[in-house]
């Protein structure tokens, strides 16, 4: 599963990668995690407010830190 978190590299940007390896590992799901800091690929994306999250090339998340509890769902979610 690929999963992206855009956001040019704040605390919260940081914090919603850090929530996507702690769901991936607590529910035993293998992601791909990449971080675009781009602007431009942030655009790209059609991602208006970071942080954002993107899971299988769907932007699934913008302008929250999402908790783990709620990656988690989006996670098993994207699993079906």
């Amino acid at each position: 599963m690929e999963v992206r978190v855009y956001g040019t590299g704040c605390a919260k940007c940081d914090a919603l990668a850090e929530n996507v390896r702690r769901a991936a590992a607590e529910l035993e799901i293998a992601v791909e995690l990449e971080k675009v800091t781009s602007v431009p690929a942030i655009a790209a994306a059609g991602v208006i407010l970071t942080p954002a999250l993107g899971i299988d090339g769907r932007i699934r998340s913008s302008g929250r830190l999402l908790s783990v509890d709620e990656i988690g769902d989006l996670l098993r979610e994207a699993q079906t």
